[in-house]
């Protein structure tokens, strides 16, 4: 045997031996970690975490909840273009291989090898076997690299033989990670051009393709320049490829970087009512299911009510907070080592438009005029401007290096000039709802005046005192019990024994006056107090405060006499729930917010329907809803009468005016408002719920009445009469005679009958 034939037997042999314990390692390696790996087939129930979307009445998001903000679309709404660009620059040889690019795995090792670096050369399917079940590196730290690349290899074979490469791609493009909390490019797509991904060009495709690489550093919201070169390079390879022509990447590569606008920071148009949505969701269905599992949440909100309430409440109170008068900037940009020229806020970045009302930099008072920068912008507040602070010149206002607030009255973008006025934010808060008196659907809230300052709820959270809004209560139990609104009470100077060793209780009136016998139409009316007492005395407070949890209070009311003027405390959102008892014909329906749930198949999970329970009777409601209509006509509540409008509602007002309120209704709405400040401290002198309530109430109703048809009004139950009376004394009276109304009585307790009391 010739020694070269010999040699190459040995040589076979030997490599034989090699491959068969290669082949056995190998066996070995797959026996060993294959048992360890989650079935593949759990992709065919992929369901990463995706966004709880909250919806108006209308349809319109008003809130979203997720830890990973992400989007699922289908293969088909990946446009063609998105789907080339990322093949070019992640995997060009995706739709050949069978899970591995050799060629490509060679090349990297040894470039590797060369250059002493750790690249990898992973194809698609391999990012998404180790993003989608091995997390993408293990959470205690202790895994080896080389044990999770054998995972991730055998993961990746099998991935590739159950699934087609639609699904791999499609699968992919919904899980990765795209920078700027993205998850997938739906998601991206929507975050940097502010549209949805079937709709995105050439270049903004290639742009999202690039991001894949780096998401955390070439996001364009983050780096813009790297953004864009490798942006390039993605319609580079794409021209290489085949899939675009040399001068469509040419020109594609001269293109800007357009980005979606960004808008400044400003709170959702419903911040307090999705806080309580998600309270619900959180409390029911676990932080999982409400940030991870996608539900879709409709809700009762009317989005047109929410966005008029929040501009009332806004403005009025800022006109509230300017009878408080002029308080000094709190932070000056020179005490921080900044400079005037170099300065700037980060609401600055965002664009800018009349009645927007936005920090500006002082840069001088000369003149006497405040001259101010607003980003490029300049302005100059003349002292028309800030008449209101009743200061003369500017200099007693402002320094240099003072940041202020100022509304933007016109906008001057050729000439980089803006026309302002001097603001201030509010220190005083307030709430607002509006209840459908129908159903007890909450169709708008806000809890106080920025959900960014502060996120407690006013409208159902604060325990308030009610002052005379209690006296709604009040007479409603004396109507009840057989009272009518011509019936006479004592208005005089008068002391109660509370019981021994106890301070006699002497209500007193506003401005200490006194109207001898009045009617209690007229007591209600003008929101007098010491009738108001007595009716509680005459009927005993132990039967008026059962009223109380029949008109939906859940917190214990005492029955003491001075609760008739308002000492018990409760929610805004209660006590409006409460008066929508009057236009409802006695019944209460529940507040809610939520009409139903649904997970991310459209499985129902919680569908919620009107409660109602009855408080008082039709007739008994009718005749305090005609009592609550002459507040508005002649009473403490004139100020809603401009409107026009078929309108009821009382004023509340508690001692040293720290609280204000004005609660009142239409045919088809209940609606609460509530002002104050949180620690409790007086509004002003003469500040009552006529003068800062009202206000913010009137506005609210004005943007809801404005495109609406009038109302038929309020029907009547059929034994409910009218009868011609005086309203001051209650005889009965000829339709022409001074002080004549038509007044409501439940039938046979009208004057002259025999059941009059």
């Amino acid at each position: 045997m010739q020694p070269t034939n010999r040699f190459v037997k040995q040589a076979r042999l030997v490599f034989l031996l090699v491959v068969a314990a290669l082949a056995g390692g190998v066996s070995g390696v797959i026996f060993a970690y294959a048992p360890d790996l989650s079935a593949v087939s759990t992709l065919d129930d992929y369901a990463p975490s995706t966004i709880t979307r909250v919806y108006a009445t209308g349809g319109e998001e008003i809130g979203q909840f997720a830890t990973e903000r992400r989007v699922i679309i289908g293969y088909d709404e990946i446009p063609e273009v998105l789907r080339q660009a990322l093949i070019s620059s992640e995997d060009a040889n995706f739709f050949n291989h069978f899970g591995f690019d050799l060629r490509r795995l060679g090349i990297t090792a040894v470039e590797n090898v060369l250059k002493w670096r750790r690249r990898g050369g992973s194809t698609l399917t391999m990012q998404l076997a180790r993003h989608v079940s091995l997390d993408g590196a293990d959470p205690l730290g202790i895994e080896k690299y080389w044990s999770r690349k054998v995972n991730e290899a055998i993961l990746t074979i099998q991935i590739e033989k159950r699934y087609t490469k639609r699904e791999i791609l499609t699968l992919y493009c919904n899980q990765m990670y795209l920078g700027s909390g993205a998850h997938g490019v739906e998601a991206a797509a929507r975050l940097y051009f502010g549209k949805p991904a079937i709709d995105l060009t050439l270049p903004e495709a290639a742009l999202i393709a690039g991001i894949f690489q780096t998401p955390s550093r070439q996001s364009p919201l983050v780096n813009p320049d790297l953004a864009v070169e490798r942006r390039n390079y993605v319609l580079t390879q794409m021209a290489e490829n085949g899939f675009i022509s040399a001068d469509e990447a040419t020109t594609a590569i001269s293109s800007e970087l357009v980005l979606a606008e960004r808008t400044p920071g400003r709170q959702q148009v419903a911040p307090y009512f999705v806080e309580e949505v998600r309270q619900h969701l959180e409390a029911e269905y676990g932080a999982r299911a409400l940030y991870e599992d996608g539900l879709e949440v409709h809700t009762t909100l009317d989005a047109s009510m929410q966005a008029a309430a929040n501009v009332a409440v806004e403005r009025q109170l800022r006109i509230l907070d300017k009878r408080h008068g002029y308080r000094a900037p709190t932070e000056n940009v020179l005490e921080d080592d900044e400079t005037l020229e170099e300065y700037r806020h980060s609401r600055w970045r965002y664009g800018m438009a009349v009645d927007d009302i936005v920090p500006a930099l002082v840069t001088g008072t000369e003149n006497g005029a405040i001259q101010a920068r607003v980003g490029e912008y300049t302005t100059s507040i003349p002292r028309a401007g800030f008449g209101w602070t009743r200061r003369r010149t500017a200099d007693e206002l402002v320094s240099p290096g003072d940041l202020i607030e100022v509304k933007i009255t016109a906008l001057d973008d050729a000439a980089k000039q803006l026309t302002s006025e001097l603001e201030q934010e509010p220190e005083v808060e307030a709430s607002l709802i509006a209840i459908d008196n129908r159903t007890g659907r909450t169709l708008a809230m806000v809890g106080g005046y920025s959900f960014n300052r502060s996120k407690f709820n006013r409208a159902t959270q604060a325990q308030r005192q009610l002052g005379s809004l209690f006296k709604g209560i009040v007479f409603a139990a004396a109507i009840d019990r057989g009272y009518t609104p011509s019936s006479i009470i004592m208005d005089e100077e008068v002391c109660f024994d509370p019981g021994p060793e106890q301070e006699p209780y002497c209500p007193e009136n506003y401005k200490n006056e006194f109207l001898g016998p009045v009617t209690l139409r007229h007591a209600f009316e003008r929101s007098i107090n010491v009738p108001a007492v007595q009716l509680m005395a005459e009927m005993g407070p132990e039967a008026v405060v059962a009223y109380a949890p029949k008109f939906g209070f859940t917190s214990e009311v005492p029955p003491y006499l001075s609760v008739a003027l308002g000492a018990a405390e409760t929610t805004l959102e209660e006590i409006t729930s409460a008066f929508s008892v009057f236009p409802n014909r006695g019944v209460r329906m529940s507040p809610f917010q939520i009409t139903r749930i649904t997970d991310r198949t459209g499985k129902l999970l919680e569908e919620n329907q009107p409660e109602g329970q009855d408080a008082i009777p039709a007739d008994t409601a009718y005749v305090m809803l005609n009592v609550l209509r002459g507040v508005v006509d002649r009473g403490t509540g004139q100020g809603a009468r401009q409107l026009r409008w078929p309108l009821g509602g009382k004023t509340g007002t508690v001692d040293d005016f720290t609280d204000g309120w004005f609660v009142g209704f239409d045919p088809n709405i209940t609606v609460g408002v509530w002002v104050g400040f949180d620690v409790k401290r007086s509004l002003g002198n003469g500040q009552d719920g006529a003068s800062v309530a009202l206000p913010i109430w009137r506005e609210f109703m004005r943007a809801y009445i404005e495109d609406r048809p009038t109302p038929d009004g309020f029907v009547p139950p059929n034994n409910i009469v009218f009868q011609t009376v005086d309203r001051t004394t209650g005889e009965i009276a000829e339709p022409w005679a001074t002080n004549a109304i038509q007044e409501a009585f439940v039938s046979g307790t009208q004057p002259g009958s025999r059941f009059e009391r």
